[in-house]
């Protein structure tokens, strides 16, 4: 449960990398009004798709091996309430019982703590390969993949079975072994208590699965608290069969580059299972590392409404799958390199490059039927916003024969609908919005006139955590200028709708029911988690006279810490020589960051990360505060400088500690660490990154963020929402003035 700013830097940079990657500008999503000081947005009918609740509770799920494949039904529930002994680390072997699965005959595997088992060797175990979620075994997935997609891109990583696999689950997993069957039952919880969780106390999820050694697999649900979660068999397919289904040729254009002239388009089936597309263009595809990669991109789309349109101009796409070249990830080109990416319902986001042909593959996209006629038509954009169509491959009628999909359902399953090499059932919520089309929304609606926007919703997203990430195009503000000196390039305004002014957003809507959008925590909550509120609540209230930590506590923590991205963390400093990265993304562990300008602590690290260290001159250092942000901090010198608000002679001289090594703690429970002092002033990151411009005499100092709350088409805000985000607007603006030590003012006005 324990989590750290460090853990958040790789996850949180690959997503705000992902979404600047994306090319396409923003559109209007919905219709927009305004109810007092908040934006409502009420969404086009299924902008975000639908979700897909959990229905299996009370039921057994049997899968038979019938081949190479598995039959599959729903029956009635049965349950061993002899559960046997706790399985205390994922990794089990077996004496009197073997499995076959996958083409193998098993006597462990690992067993996660998040409702799945994999099969082979544990992670960083010799010889590489094998499937495990880290430390909590089974398998794992990105820390914001969406559920409806990773249970397509599970297929072929490692033999699987996903019982109920849900990401971040705690609890007890226990295992019974008998002569002819092994039988594995969990008893575990949702993450609770956090910023990023949905409940403040454990929910029970309990479950069971038996491993037969005629390779028989049964799975029953006794009791879910959870909804959403990924159910299914993942043994390896090998893509030994690949058939030909159809190719589509086009004509030599001279006047386009080789690299993105189409000489053909090859539409395949591998094994049954996929579908795989293959451009082949006149000259080679330019490496993914090449500088003119980062914007091109190839797109198939498939029409089953007109099947027979030879015009590109009727072809109405119900799928369309697309490769693009995306540059170097990370603010400041932090993760050097780029790559092509796929992206598309059913497909995989792995790429294959060789010569001049260029592929992708995926399971069949859920609007396509096996054996159907859809029009399938090819086209490749050249770079910039927006891209330019360069090529074209007019449509073509081709008929989908011998592919069928793996995601069914599961309620309705029967014996006879298979035999399945892959089954699986994806249960979730509605899908992540594009960040760009939330924005236009709101600023073609009232004008482009807001520093920040920060979203709220009555429903949930298909996101495993109740945070959002950030990004946006750094704007400038009502001046509109660049912003320089703060290792961030402002770029794509015109994809956020904006001429100049906008510059930061959530990248999802956080969800009403939420820890983080609730005022306060529940009476009589403990917590033993020092990165949790409940931690926190004695120490907090006797700062108040009503008893009572200050309201929106996680909400404060939550939106300062996006918004302050804007800024920072993202400079170098040049010290002796050397470039000292203090970052990126967040301030790095050992930086001393102290905050000037406290929130709810005399003692605070900056939001951003870093941590408030005690030189204790003895070559140890003691961690007065984290780099973790709960309880809400303010920022530190070097933050409200990059920010506009501080020059360089009100930042005082700070340090690094690197080589971090634990060495206990002191008498009030602070960690003392052993580390390597590095001094850096101000004029170091001045000397890496150049002066902060505009400067603090000329730089922003007023900023209106649009707090907006969102609901699904035909539905109105409810009165907990509306008074969650007023509640939230509030606090913000309050939290803006204090921990800027009332140098800037923030509005939250729609008007």
């Amino acid at each position: 449960m324990k989590q750290t700013i460090a853990l958040l830097l790789v996850a949180l940079t690959s997503i705000v990398a992902y979404s600047q990657n994306r090319q396409e500008p923003g559109k209007s999503i919905g219709s927009v009004t305004v109810q007092g000081n908040l934006i409502v947005m009420e969404l086009n009918e299924g902008v975000f798709g639908k979700g897909n609740m959990f229905d299996l509770a009370r039921r057994t799920l049997r899968f038979t091996p019938e081949g190479t494949g598995y039959g599959a039904e729903n029956l009635a529930f049965q349950w061993d309430a002899e559960f046997g002994k706790e399985a205390s680390e994922p990794q089990q072997s077996f004496t009197s019982f073997s499995f076959p699965y996958s083409g193998k005959s098993w006597n462990s595997f690992s067993i996660g703590i998040n409702g799945s088992i994999s099969f082979g060797p544990p992670p960083n175990a010799s010889g590489g390969g094998g499937g495990g979620g880290q430390r909590g075994g089974g398998v794992s997935i990105e820390r914001f993949a969406q559920l409806q997609d990773a249970s397509r891109t599970l297929i072929n990583t490692t033999p699987a079975i996903c019982v109920f696999f849900k990401p971040r689950m705690s609890g007890k997993r226990y295992v019974k072994e008998l002569v002819d069957r092994v039988v594995i039952t969990w008893d575990i919880t949702e993450p609770y208590g956090n910023i990023q969780d949905f409940t403040w106390t454990p929910t029970v999820n309990r479950f069971q699965t038996v491993l037969y050694n005629n390779g028989t697999i049964e799975m029953s649900y006794d009791q879910l608290a959870a909804k959403d979660a990924i159910i299914g068999l993942y043994p390896m397919v090998t893509g030994a069969n690949e058939k030909l289904v159809s190719s589509l040729t086009d004509d030599e254009q001279a006047d386009v580059p080789a690299h993105l002239d189409l000489k053909s388009v090859k539409v395949s089936i591998v094994d049954g299972l996929f579908l795989k597309v293959t451009f082949e263009t006149r000259g080679p595809i330019l490496a993914e590392t090449d500088a003119a990669s980062p914007g091109i991109s190839y797109r198939v789309a498939f029409d089953k409404q007109n099947p027979q349109t030879t015009s590109a101009a009727k072809v109405q796409p119900d799928a369309v799958w697309t490769i693009r070249g995306v540059g170097a990830f990370g603010r400041g080109g932090s993760r050097p390199g780029g790559r092509y990416i796929a992206s598309g319902p059913g497909v995989s986001p792995t790429v294959r490059v060789v010569g001049n042909t260029i592929s992708l593959q995926g399971t069949l996209p859920p609007a396509l039927k096996s054996g159907e006629q859809v029009a399938v038509y090819a086209e490749v954009f050249s770079p910039g916003t927006p891209p330019t169509v360069v090529n074209q491959i007019a449509p073509k009628p081709v008929t989908l024969s011998g592919i069928r999909s793996p995601e069914v359902d599961l309620s309705s399953v029967k014996r006879q609908d298979g035999p399945f090499s892959v089954i699986f059932e994806s249960f979730h919520y509605l899908a992540l919005p594009n960040p760009r089309d939330m924005t236009c929304t709101v600023i073609k609606a009232l004008g482009d006139k807001f520093d920040m926007l920060a979203y709220y919703s009555d429903f949930r997203v298909d996101n495993q955590e109740a945070g959002t990430p950030s990004t946006g195009p750094l704007g400038g503000g009502p001046d509109g200028g660049a912003v320089t000196g703060i290792s961030a390039t402002q770029r794509g305004l015109e994809g956020y709708c904006t001429s100049g002014r906008f510059q930061w957003q959530f990248v999802q809507p956080v969800y009403v029911g939420s820890n983080q959008m609730q005022e306060y925590p529940p009476e009589g909550l403990k917590d033993s988690n020092d990165h949790n509120i409940g931690f926190y609540l004695k120490q907090l209230a006797r700062q108040r006279r009503d008893g009572k930590i200050p309201p929106y506590a996680y909400a404060m923590s939550q939106i300062g810490h996006e918004m302050g991205h804007r800024w920072s963390a993202f400079v170098s400093a040049k010290v002796g020589g050397e470039t000292i990265q203090l970052g990126p993304t967040h301030w790095a562990r050992g930086l001393q960051a102290p905050v000037p300008f406290p929130y709810m602590r005399p003692t605070e690290a900056s939001a951003m990360g870093g941590g408030v260290w005690q030189d204790n001159f003895d070559g140890t250092y003691t961690q007065l505060d984290d780099d973790y942000y709960v309880p809400a901090t303010g920022w530190s010198y070097l933050d409200l400088y990059l920010m506009g608000l501080a020059s360089p002679a009100e930042v005082p001289d700070f340090f690094i500690l690197r080589n971090l090594v634990p060495a206990g703690r002191d008498a009030n429970g602070h960690g003392v660490f052993k580390a390597d002092r590095v001094k850096v002033t101000i004029q170091d990151v001045v000397a890496a990154e150049g002066p902060r411009l505009p400067d603090v005499e000329k730089s922003q100092k007023q900023f209106n963020t649009g707090i907006v709350v969102i609901v699904e088409h035909g539905q109105k805000p409810s009165r907990e929402l509306i008074e969650r985000a007023n509640g939230i607007r509030e606090r913000w603006i309050d939290y803006w003035s204090v921990t800027t030590g009332h140098r800037s003012t923030m509005t939250a006005t729609p008007r």
